[in-house]
């Protein structure tokens, strides 16, 4: 059980460092976090890539508009649902991978004190319990805000990222228990 445990640590580790390199300097912090999902590598990815799409599996956000045409440098207006300190977000879209399932976001304004925020998702196929599971990777790197501290903004972003997370596995597995095997590109 500890070869396998490692092994997998191994690969989540090999994945970080191959695919979430943030130059990370002294007023930042940085940090990576690790999601299992019961559903099928290709239903997951096709949640993820939709940058047009992000309430698809994003709790927090209520709407979001696409200026231009969805390629790298496509800017998207996010509204954000009450309960955060914040109601806008924009965000560039920096780098998507559909072969290797790699998808990159920046944001470049909004109402909010993540400066300077980028993320990088990647997402793994993987066996969980001798069925089709993915893995799914996402790391950020952001300014530290005035009056804040390394730990509290990682902790804040942490949670956030845990709970889009946690939603992206719901409504991942419950896609794949109703049979939607195929990507769903067009929901």
């Amino acid at each position: 059980m500890v070869s396998i445990m490692n092994v997998k640590i191994s690969s989540e580790d090999d994945y970080i460092r191959r695919h979430h390199r943030h130059d990370v300097r002294d007023n930042q912090c940085s940090s990576s976090l690790v999601k299992h999902i019961r559903a099928p590598v290709h239903l997951v990815w096709s949640l993820v890539r939709r940058f047009d799409q992000p309430q698809r599996y994003k709790p927090f956000v209520s709407r979001c508009i696409v200026q231009g045409d969805l390629e790298i440098g496509s800017v998207r207006e996010v509204n954000v649902k009450s309960g955060l300190p914040a109601t806008t977000s924009k965000e560039r879209l920096e780098l998507l991978n559909d072969e290797e399932h790699i998808f990159g976001v920046k944001i470049v304004g909004g109402d909010h004190r993540l400066r300077n925020y980028s993320s990088i998702i990647t997402v793994h196929p993987e066996v969980i319990d001798g069925r089709p599971g993915t893995m799914i990777i996402e790391s950020f790197v952001v300014d530290v805000p005035d009056g804040n501290t390394k730990d509290e903004t990682c902790y804040f972003v942490e949670a956030l990222i845990r709970c889009n997370l946690k939603s992206l596995a719901d409504v991942s597995e419950r896609l794949a228990v109703q049979g939607h095997m195929e990507p769903i590109d067009r929901m």
